[in-house]
């Protein structure tokens, strides 16, 4: 964008301050922001030097551009609110920074003349400056009206990332996308760093690291082939190996039964074997569909990977 804006960040969290951060270096004059808790004050001091800490009210009455980074369930309540304020301006830029809402939520400050953006980058936070050299060639998820949706583009660009159009209806299952592969990719390393330790492995990440990076290499490249429709990319498990693939059956019972006696030393890894068994019925069913596995060696694994009798978290070991 060519026109340097005066930007009001609502809620300098690790998202806001960071984000604050990049768009000052992009030329923007950060005019205010609003922090309650003492970390938030500290970001603002760390990332925003010289910039005034406000009330939401008046950082939303100073801005040209409001970037919303509240807590998602806060959103529409804070927007509804300031409407009913009235502090929503013409032709004011409000982004929020929300991964599974569009602009709806943004429709009281549209209603009083404001244009709605909704922009997320698709990355973790720490909310150091650490953040900002990160957002370079980070993907954000744009969705904004028709008209609008280049002045969405542009900001992204400004901040070092790309830009790619998610449509209003489709951000919740982007999210769940999202959350799916970040979240549960970090429970899984949990799990297994757990189970490496008490198999007497000193410094399990050493281990994790190079195996867990050419796995999520592989598993990125098995995705582009997934769109392109080949067989083995369209369920996924192009780079899929281990004893799943190989229809291992003795090797995988063996895992469910040390998982179990696992489970019934430390109660701190109770989820794994569950955790073990969904993931590797997901994984059977995946090189079935890519022809990896022959019907009967999936359904070999699948008895074996069935819930027990006790339930989707029990063992015939643990009873």
């Amino acid at each position: 964008m060519s026109d340097r804006l005066g930007v009001g960040i609502v809620g300098a969290g690790r998202v806001g301050a960071v984000l604050g951060n990049a768009l000052r270096a992009a030329g923007h004059a950060v005019v205010g922001a609003s922090g309650v808790s003492a970390a938030s004050r500290e970001r603002i001091e760390a990332l925003l030097p010289g910039v005034p800490v406000l009330d939401v009210p008046e950082v939303v009455e100073r801005a040209e551009l409001v970037l919303l980074t509240v807590p998602d369930d806060a959103l529409a309540d804070l927007v509804t609110g300031l409407a009913t304020l009235g502090r929503w301006q013409p032709g004011q830029l409000v982004v929020h920074t929300a991964g599974a809402l569009g602009t709806g939520v943004l429709a009281p400050a549209r209603a009083a003349g404001a244009i709605p953006l909704a922009l997320h980058p698709a990355m973790t936070f720490t909310g150091t400056s650490l953040d900002v050299a990160r957002l370079v060639g980070c993907t954000f998820a744009v969705t904004a009206p028709t008209p609008v949706l280049p002045i969405a583009q542009a900001l992204v660009v400004e901040l070092g990332g790309e830009p790619v159009v998610v449509a209003e209806e489709d951000r919740p299952l982007y999210h769940a996308a999202l959350a799916h592969a970040a979240n549960h990719l970090v429970v899984l390393v949990a799990q297994a760093a757990q189970a490496l330790a008490a198999a007497g492995v000193a410094a399990p990440d050493r281990v994790l690291g190079p195996l867990l990076g050419a796995a999520l290499d592989g598993a990125v490249r098995a995705s582009s082939a997934a769109s392109s429709g080949t067989t083995a990319g369209a369920s996924g498990v192009a780079s899929l190996t281990g004893p799943v693939v190989r229809a291992d059956v003795r090797t995988v019972q063996a895992h469910l039964a040390e998982l179990a006696r696992l489970a019934g030393r430390d109660p701190s890894t109770a989820d794994v074997p569950a955790a073990y068994r969904v993931l590797a019925r997901a994984a059977t069913t995946r090189a079935l569909a890519g022809g990896r596995l022959r019907p009967e060696q999936a359904a070999a694994l699948l008895d074996v990977l069935a819930d027990p009798p006790g339930g989707a978290g029990s063992t015939q070991e643990e009873r």
